[in-house]
């Protein structure tokens, strides 16, 4: 089930009210089964890898709560990792191991027929896992308390607004939120429909829009000019922010209806001013739970500078394979690493550079630059991201580099990649009515400041963006939902 769906136009509607209705001491009963419905409307056998999940990670929380000795506590969280991991492993990564063995085995001269593994990545593996680990590993840490009730934690688990795309939450956030009765607030209320109104127009106003260009691109990659795969790049950037970005404001605004507050995911990451500040806006719950979980448990920056890269290019590299079995996606992971580690290692110098230029590091012009600086290196990464494959990006990078034919795209060539002119003009004001918000958000929430002006004003605001999704937003054949992007990883 999709959230751009016609069912969950009806599902929601529906939890939600029944939600406010049954008494409090089962609501969160009511929740979980609705959570699990939601989820086996995309195959109801995965359902039970998030249950084994969900069964592993809370008898190992018990255990080690219970255990005072050292040894039996390090046997069960090492028992969750690798029963956990082990399930993520499989089903996502045993038929890039098989591909990879077979072609450097037959490099080495030594012919090896893998097993035909036919296994469907369960959509959300990835993201329930994570935030089942980060509660055993809290509980291990003493950070948390185990918890008792089996049914609360399995609908932290499987919270249905943020199960398949995140935001990754924390359970000493979360857990203590589905322990607390909610009442109805219809500011509360009022405020996440409009977050969610919101997403769906990031989703189904720009990012499936967006989608028209960038696809034809990236999915025939031979022969494009350079100038169509720069533009390509650039859109999808703007794409895959809108795309996921929106879903996250619709997790975050179905939540917020039901009085549940999820953490932030994106904070206007493509204003960023630096690679490492953007990685401080961009999927903020992944990458924060790379830095709790792996880059301080590996020592963080406190055994020294080489070290510290160490660690900075190991976390990355796995982020990088997080997101997909195939070298592309480690690539683009490995170059942000390098990204990271060159502002590290020019640090000094760029200070030295600044002081002798007397430029401000705080004034509007450095920080100008260092945002189209950063915009142009994310740009680059992002197009190994969505090429389909290693030789995809190589080419595609020639062609930007060798072939770069900006008259490719003037006197209408623009409109042989798959967006006409109607598409090009909603989609370049749809993206202005974004670039402007984001800068409003840099000095405040927007939707929170909406909510303090006058009643006219805001609901004619929620109005427009409400007959935007209507009129504007990307519709299929037989109204054909697109499928978020994240939902591949």
């Amino acid at each position: 089930m999709l959230f751009n769906s016609l069912e969950f136009l009806l599902f929601f509607p529906a939890v939600t009210l029944l939600y406010f209705v049954i008494p409090a001491r089962g609501r969160h009963l009511w929740l979980l089964a609705a959570s699990y419905y939601f989820y086996m409307c995309w195959s109801p056998k995965y359902a039970l890898l998030m249950l084994f999940s969900t069964v592993a990670t809370w008898c190992g929380g018990r255990v080690i709560a219970a255990s005072q000795r050292d040894p039996v506590r390090r046997a069960a969280l090492a028992g969750v990792l690798v029963a956990n991991l082990g399930v993520l492993a499989a089903f996502k990564y045993l038929r890039f191991f098989f591909d990879n063995l077979t072609r450097a085995l037959a490099l080495a001269g030594i012919a090896f027929t893998a097993p035909a593994v036919t296994l469907l990545l369960p959509v959300g593996i990835s993201f329930y896992t994570f935030q089942a680990l980060g509660y055993t590993i809290d509980v291990y840490r003493g950070d948390i308390d185990a918890e008792p009730d089996f049914f609360r934690y399995a609908l932290f688990v499987s919270f249905f607004p943020q199960l398949v795309a995140g935001p990754i939450e924390r359970s000493g956030s979360l857990l203590r939120q589905l322990r607390t009765e909610q009442r109805f607030d219809g500011q509360r209320v009022r405020a996440g429909l409009a977050r969610m109104a919101w997403g769906l127009f990031l989703k189904m106003v720009i990012a499936d829009r967006l989608a028209f260009f960038v696809d034809p691109v990236f999915n025939s990659p031979a022969g494009q000019p350079g100038s169509a795969v720069a533009l390509a790049s650039v859109l999808f950037t703007f794409q895959i922010y809108c795309d996921f970005g929106g879903y996250s404001n619709i997790a975050i605004g179905a939540a917020q209806v039901m009085g549940i507050t999820l953490m932030e995911n994106f904070r206007q990451p493509l204003l960023a001013p630096s690679v490492r500040e953007f990685w401080r806006r961009w999927h903020i719950s992944l990458s924060s739970w790379f830095r709790d979980y792996l880059y301080i448990p590996l020592g963080g920056s406190r055994k020294g500078k080489g070290r510290a890269i160490l660690n900075n290019m190991i976390v990355f590299l796995i982020s990088g394979l997080w997101h997909g079995a195939a070298w592309h996606y480690v690539a683009w992971g490995a170059l942000h690493g390098l990204y990271l580690t060159a502002g590290r290692l020019t640090l000094g110098a760029r200070r030295r550079l600044r002081s002798a230029l007397r430029i401000r590091e705080d004034g509007a012009l450095h920080r100008l630059c260092g945002t189209a600086l950063t915009f142009a290196l994310v740009v680059f990464a992002f197009l190994i991201f969505r090429a389909n494959s290693l030789g995809d990006a190589a080419m595609l990078i020639r062609a930007m580099f060798t072939d770069f034919r900006p008259e490719a795209l003037a006197h209408g060539g623009l409109f042989a990649f798959g967006m006409d002119r109607p598409d090009l003009l909603v989609g370049a004001a749809s993206l202005a009515v974004l670039i402007g918000c984001d800068l409003l958000a840099e000095r405040g929430n927007v939707l929170e400041g909406l909510e303090r002006r006058a009643l006219p004003i805001r609901w004619t605001a929620y109005l427009a963006l409400l007959f935007a999704v209507i009129i504007f937003g990307v519709y299929g054949p037989e109204y054909d939902a697109a499928a978020f992007i994240y939902f591949e990883f």
